[in-house]
């Protein structure tokens, strides 16, 4: 039986390779039974910035609202997105700070230390694009865009993360090296 999954474009762009492995996952997963939604953050409208932090209610746009009810429709999340200086896009990093709010993704209760996990009982894929060797990115930078997403965002709201990939360096990476990234895409959506 299919899930339901979310994929969540966190590139800007319609024509990087993020894209293309978000096209191929998509793709992969409907061919498996899957059925899927997609949210590419860059073609939505709204402001990423969350202007008086948890202070005052900033309304959320159509574009948010619906993007919240797409993640509570889904089964699994899948994220494709680049790291750039050694973390996430301003962009997802908006849409994070805009939709996995207070009431809906998290709720503090009086005298507990950490939060109820209101987004329990979905799973999550991360699809990383880098231009620093992954290997690097793990060892010497310690990962911080990959922690930042996977501990203190999916997890802190009970999202459990099952499988991260990540795919560098992108820059000056041939076609070969490309297509085999693709198939890598693909091969995890599949399940």
């Amino acid at each position: 039986m299919g899930k339901r999954i979310l994929l969540i474009l966190g590139h800007p762009s319609g024509t990087s390779f993020c894209a293309a492995l978000a096209e191929r996952y998509i793709q992969s997963a409907i061919d498996a039974g899957h059925e899927v939604r997609q949210l590419r953050l860059g073609e939505l409208d709204f402001d990423p910035v969350l202007r008086e932090g948890y202070q005052q209610i900033q309304v959320l746009e159509e574009a948010l609202s619906a993007a919240q009810s797409d993640i509570l429709w889904a089964e699994h999340l899948t994220l494709v997105y680049p790291i750039w200086w050694g973390g996430i896009p301003a962009l997802l990093k908006g849409f994070f700070d805009r939709v996995f709010l207070p009431g809906f993704a998290f709720k503090y209760r009086k005298g507990k230390a950490f939060p109820d996990k209101l987004l329990k009982g979905r799973t999550a894929h991360l699809l990383v694009t880098m231009d620093t060797p992954p290997w690097y990115y793990r060892w010497f930078y310690h990962m911080p865009g990959l922690h930042q997403v996977r501990k203190t965002t999916l997890e802190f709201c009970g999202i459990k993360p099952l499988r991260t990939l990540t795919f560098g360096p992108v820059l000056g990476s041939s076609e070969p090296q490309r297509k085999t990234w693709l198939r890598q895409a693909q091969a995890i959506a599949a399940h």
